[in-house]
C-alpha cells in the first residue's frame, strides 16, 4: 500500500465530515409514533431526503398504496387539526388512546398527538383477540380504529365473556374506511361513543362527524351529480364527493358532510394554478412536479400564471369532458385562508431552493 493512499486513509477517518452509515441520523419507527404491528407490511429503511417530516403510504383498499411525503411546513397544521379534534372529544392531555392500525398515527403526526398530550398504545398483534386483550388490560379512554374491526371485536366480546373486563365510557374513534353504521347499536350496549373521523395520509384529518376540523375547506360542485360536492382541501380536491345534508351526520345532527355516503369523483378535478404568491413561477411548476405529486395531485401552471400576486388562485377543471354546464365551467379557489394548504407546500419548494446545491452528485447540468 502506497504511503499517499495511507495518509488520504488517515485524513479520511480523522477529519472526514461527511457522515457513515452509523453516523447517519435515524428515523424509527418509535421515533415517528407508529411502532406497532400490522399483517400487511414489511418495514423497511429509506434514504429520507431530509427536507420531508416523514414518509408513509396510502392505505390502498382497492388499489395500490402510493407513497406519501410530508412536508415539515405542514406539522403545525396538522397539530392544529389534533387539537381542535380533541377538545371536541372532550378529551385532550393524559388521554388514552389504543389504535388497531399504526399508520392511522400518521395522519395526526406523532408531534401533534405529543404537543396534545395523548398518550397512545398498539396491539401485541394485527387481530381481533389482541384488540380485545389490550382493551381489557389498558382500559384506553378513545380507541381508534376501523369501524368494521372495532364492531367485529366488540361483538366477539360478549361470547368471550369479557364485556364487564373492558373499559366504561370509551370513545372509539372510526377511522380509515367510510363509517359502517352496524357498528352505532353494538357501541350503544356498551355505553361508548362513536365519532366518525375523515382524512388522509396526504392532508391530514378533515372532518370529524361531518363538521370541517380546517378553515381551508371548501364544498364546490361536483361531476358526481347534483346531490353531491367535492371536498376541497387548501385548494386541492380530495377526489372525493360526499351528499351535504342539513339533516345531518349520524354521529353529529350539527355535521353536513356525510363522510359514510363517500363516492369517488368522476372525472377528477384537474388544478391549474392562475395565480401565485411565489416571485418566480419556476417555483410553483416545481412545487407541482415535485411535492404535489407525493401528495397524489396533478397540479399544472397556467402559461400566463400571475406572479407575485396578493393571493393564490386555483381553477378547478373536471378532467374530461363530462358533466353538465354548470361543473364544466369549472371552479375557482382564491386565497390566502382557502388555499393555505397549497402555499404551504408552495413555500416548502421555495426554502428548498434556499439551499444551494454543490456537490456534483445532485447537479444534473455540466
Amino acid at each position: 500500500m502506497s504511503d499517499d493512499l495511507t495518509v488520504l486513509e488517515a485524513a479520511l477517518d480523522a477529519f472526514g465530515t461527511a457522515p457513515t452509515l452509523e453516523e447517519m441520523p435515524r428515523r424509527t419507527l418509535a421515533d415517528k409514533g407508529i411502532d406497532g404491528p400490522t399483517a400487511a407490511h414489511v418495514i423497511e429503511e429509506v434514504h429520507t431526503p431530509f427536507n420531508l417530516a416523514y414518509l408513509t403510504f396510502t392505505t390502498g383498499s382497492s388499489a395500490f398504496q402510493n407513497i406519501v411525503g410530508v412536508v415539515h411546513g405542514e406539522i403545525s397544521g396538522r397539530c392544529a387539526v389534533a387539537r381542535t379534534l380533541f377538545e371536541r372529544l372532550g378529551s385532550g392531555p393524559g388521554a388514552r388512546m389504543l389504535v388497531s392500525y399504526p399508520p392511522l398515527v400518521n395522519v395526526f403526526s406523532a408531534e401533534a398527538l405529543r404537543q396534545c398530550g395523548v398518550e397512545w398504545s398498539f396491539l401485541k398483534r394485527s387481530s381481533r383477540d389482541a384488540f380485545l386483550v389490550a382493551a381489557c388490560r389498558e382500559k384506553p379512554s378513545i380507541i381508534l380504529g376501523e369501524s368494521s374491526f372495532l364492531r367485529a371485536s366488540l361483538e366477539q366480546a360478549g361470547p368471550l365473556g369479557l364485556k364487564d373486563e373492558l373499559p366504561e365510557g370509551a370513545v372509539l374513534l372510526t377511522a380509515g374506511t367510510p363509517l359502517d353504521e352496524g357498528l352505532l347499536p353494538v357501541a350503544e350496549r356498551f355505553g361508548y361513543t362513536v365519532h366518525d373521523l375523515y382524512g388522509c395520509q396526504e392532508f391530514g384529518w378533515l372532518t370529524l362527524d361531518g363538521v370541517p376540523l380546517r378553515d381551508d375547506i371548501s364544498l364546490v360542485a361536483s361531476p358526481r351529480g347534483p346531490s353531491y360536492r367535492e371536498l376541497v382541501v387548501g385548494g386541492l380536491p380530495m377526489g372525493d364527493s360526499f351528499i351535504v345534508s342539513q339533516s345531518g351526520h349520524v354521529c353529529d345532527r350539527a355535521g353536513e358532510i356525510i363522510t359514510y355516503r363517500r363516492e369517488r369523483t368522476y372525472p377528477e378535478y384537474e388544478v391549474i394554478v392562475t395565480h401565485t404568491t411565489a416571485m418566480a413561477a419556476e417555483t410553483v411548476e416545481k412545487a407541482a412536479r415535485t411535492i404535489l405529486r407525493i401528495k397524489g395531485r396533478v397540479v399544472k401552471v397556467a402559461p400566463d400564471v400571475v406572479v407575485g400576486a396578493p393571493a393564490t388562485r386555483l381553477k378547478l377543471i373536471p378532467g374530461l369532458p363530462l358533466g353538465d354546464a354548470a361543473t364544466q365551467a369549472g371552479v375557482e379557489i382564491v386565497g390566502p385562508e382557502k388555499t393555505r394548504l397549497f402555499d404551504v407546500l408552495v413555500e416548502a419548494q421555495a426554502n428548498l431552493q434556499k439551499t444551494a446545491k454543490a456537490d456534483p452528485a445532485w447537479i444534473k447540468r455540466r
